[in-house]
């Protein structure tokens, strides 16, 4: 059983890198978007092939022509927050029982 503890240990430990990552990759989108990028740079490409896919359905749950803003990458933050809370503890723990 200790096997498989270690296995929800070390999958727990690589979801909450991958979440701390997407996180930052969020954070560093919107305070570039505050500088006006230039759209055909490659880091400003790849910044928004990352992140897209994570803030695409907060978009279409608040669009932003409503308040004038968009919040999209704050609720992203919460959400990935909540995962990391929850479902990275929760493997922490179960991992820690099956030891």
């Amino acid at each position: 059983m200790f096997i498989l503890g270690n296995l929800f240990i070390a999958v727990a430990g690589v979801l909450e890198m991958a979440i701390r990552f997407l996180s930052w990759l969020i954070i560093i989108r919107a305070v570039i978007s505050w500088f006006s990028p230039d759209p055909y740079n490659f880091l400003v490409q790849l910044l928004s092939k990352l992140t897209e896919p994570i803030l695409y359905p907060f978009r279409r749950l608040i669009p932003a022509h409503n308040i004038g803003i968009d919040i999209s990458p704050i609720l992203a933050i919460m959400a990935l927050f909540f995962l990391r809370m929850f479902l990275v503890s929760s493997l922490y723990q179960l991992g820690s029982m099956l030891r």
